[in-house]
């Protein structure tokens, strides 16, 4: 039973409130979807565990944000790893990828994977301005980078706890946020109780429980109330008519060039996904024809 509770909450985001605290919570486990979202990728363990981070990362502050739209987190510099991407949707759709140029060994620090870069967080409302923060990386990890942010951007207490690593074979990233209320009702002493009680939390149990499970054993002596959980994908987004629009960005010459030289046909395949869409002499003037009608 407790097997069958643990594979429920798979790729599940909870909301949760301590009611006599002012305090709320999040938990996420990404499992299926992050399995999904690393795909045909042969990242290095370095940069898989720092995009399975960068997922919870993004799934929790989504939920915390609570807009419409798309949020983008993103690490460029100028280290091995050139960049480090995951965008995320309000309702918890994922996707990421990461760009590499030179080796990566396994105890790789975030500082030698990035060297000089930052951390940039793009919020993009359905209505409403646009957001970008930009966080320098002067600390060991992103979660503590991002902690800081919340301290320092939105002036409130902020736990935030994410686990990277493997679970019956497969890859698992998970993770928690703890947060005293915006509202200013709660006091720094509830904050820092349960913070200290989230700490606590053993890998076996963010990557083994269920949701009711794991929260009873970290606040058995709290009143917790615990929301519908949803649902976290993997979903990209990429099309033919995406892929073929970014191909007429090209000249009639470079597309002739490119179809000489690959035997008629030109393979666009998706960065994030890895789908292949191929496009012959005869899709690309139907899409001309189809672009031309738009104008």
């Amino acid at each position: 039973m407790t097997n069958q509770l643990y594979e429920a909450d798979n790729d599940k985001l909870y909301r949760y409130l301590f009611k006599n605290r002012a305090v709320r919570g999040e938990w996420v486990r990404l499992n299926q979807s992050f399995c999904e979202t690393l795909n045909t990728h042969q990242y290095p363990i370095a940069v898989r565990n720092l995009l399975g981070e960068m997922l919870v990362a993004t799934s929790l502050l989504t939920a915390t944000l609570k807009f419409e739209g798309n949020i983008t987190v993103q690490i460029q510099g100028d280290g091995p790893l050139k960049l480090a991407l995951v965008n995320g949707s309000d309702t918890q759709q994922m996707r990421a990828l990461a760009r590499l140029q030179g080796d990566i060994p396994d105890d790789m620090t975030l500082a030698e994977m990035v060297g000089k870069g930052v951390l940039v967080i793009s919020i993009i409302p359905t209505e409403g301005e646009r957001y970008q923060g930009v966080i320098g990386l002067d600390k060991p990890t992103v979660t503590e980078c991002l902690e800081d942010y919340f301290v320092r951007s939105e002036q409130l207490q902020t736990q935030l706890l994410i686990r990277t690593g493997e679970y019956e074979g497969k890859p698992v990233a998970a993770g928690m946020l703890v947060q005293i209320m915006p509202d200013g009702s709660g006091s720094a002493e509830d904050f820092e109780h349960l913070a200290t009680l989230t700490s606590t939390v053993k890998d076996e149990e963010i990557f083994g429980l269920s949701a009711e499970e794991l929260l009873f054993r970290l606040y058995h002596e709290e009143t917790v109330e615990i929301f519908s959980p949803q649902t976290v994908t993997f979903h990209c987004g990429c099309s033919k008519e995406r892929s073929g629009s970014a191909l007429l960005l090209l000249s009639e010459q470079e597309i002739d060039d490119i179809l000489a030289e690959h035997k008629g046909s030109i393979d666009m395949q998706c960065e994030c996904c890895g789908t292949h869409y191929f496009f012959d002499k005869t899709a690309i003037n139907q899409l001309k024809t189809e672009y031309q009608s738009l104008k």
